[in-house]
């Protein structure tokens, strides 16, 4: 089988193909956070208008370097959801009329799942059943995965996600948008023990998660006091080390509580080196494995959206003609394999 694949659930305009014995083709990425970046964060309408103007010639770049005809294409998968309804539906639309034209199914894929499944574009893939920790700006769960379609939610955030305290203790740090990474470069220049902010939901039994107390803590301490460089490094050290910390801890709990020994981290937030060094080290402690995508296939990328779909389209699933997309849509709803 060989898929073409469509991504376009946020700010990302990206396009792949994958060939189910020779790997990954192509892949295609276009960011807008140059677009974004000067209102802080995305704007869903002006997301959905560049997905527009970016897809098609995406589409067509990835087929001219995998060296693809259409007519050599077993199916179009896209990302049906979640994420923001207009940039989903770019996508769907771009997808599911390709797949009518060229005569082939098309699939709606989950996003979620598309980031669970990241680690199978590795030369290594981790077993099933494991652990996974799925960490971004617009999620951080822990999710005991059984098999691909199979999956128990064990905790999930509150209120903020990881990603999202990132970017937004960034922002009270007069970072420039996407805030994340900004702070975690910034953080290597902190110096240890000159602020504490709280290991949120550390103090009592469970997997859920929490982090709007932290953006609160960090708005308290910056409020009133001289901003210098020192002072903001030490405070980006800080955060990062409040939220690393709190990931890898439930991490073990999760890891505990499944009697698994294995873990996959994906998600954006899964790109944070001091993330990945910490959870390897600890999860090898207690005699387990972490499995992480590559850089690249952390954030929302088509790769992984094929890798998905690929799996469901060889299962037999494939979409209506309908044009079909959501912004909600839970993972535990997915039908197992």
């Amino acid at each position: 089988m060989r898929v073409l694949a469509i991504e376009s659930s946020c700010d990302e305009s990206a396009a792949a193909i994958y060939d189910d014995t020779q790997g990954l083709l192509a892949h295609e990425l276009f960011s807008q956070v140059e677009l974004h970046r000067i209102f802080g964060g995305v704007v869903p309408e002006l997301a959905s208008r560049d997905h527009v103007r970016r897809l098609l010639p995406l589409v067509k770049s990835a087929l001219a370097r995998a060296a693809t005809d259409p007519r050599e294409l077993s199916g179009v998968v896209y990302t049906a959801g979640p994420g923001l309804i207009g940039a989903l539906l770019t996508g769907a639309a771009l997808g599911r009329s390709l797949a009518y034209g060229w005569g082939i199914p098309a699939l709606g894929v989950h996003h979620l799942e598309a980031h669970l499944l990241a680690p199978l574009l590795e030369p290594e893939a981790p077993p099933f059943p494991h652990v996974a920790l799925l960490v971004s700006g617009g999620h951080t769960m822990l999710i005991e995965v059984r098999a691909v379609g199979s999956y128990g939610i064990l905790g999930q955030t509150r209120d903020d996600a990881a990603g999202e305290a990132f970017d937004k203790t960034a922002k009270l740090l007069g970072l420039p948008y996407p805030g994340g990474p900004e702070l975690a470069q910034l953080a290597e220049r902190g110096r240890p023990g000159v602020f504490t902010f709280p290991r949120p939901m550390l103090d009592r039994a469970g997997l859920e998660f929490s982090f709007s107390g932290l953006k609160t803590a960090v708005l308290h301490t910056v409020r009133g006091r001289e901003m210098t460089a020192a002072v903001t490094a030490d405070i980006a050290y800080a955060v990062q080390e409040a939220i690393v910390e709190t990931l890898v801890a439930k991490s073990l709990r999760a890891l505990e509580a499944t009697g698994l020994d294995t873990l996959v981290v994906s998600g954006g937030v899964g790109a944070n080196k001091l993330l990945r060094n910490r959870m390897r080290a600890a999860v090898t402690a207690r005699g387990g494995c972490v499995f992480y995508p590559r850089f690249e296939f952390c954030t929302d990328n088509a790769a992984m959206i094929a890798v998905a779909g690929m799996r469901r389209l060889a299962a037999g699933q494939h979409a209506g003609l309908e044009i079909a997309a959501r912004a909600q849509w839970p993972l535990d709803t997915l039908e197992a394999l």
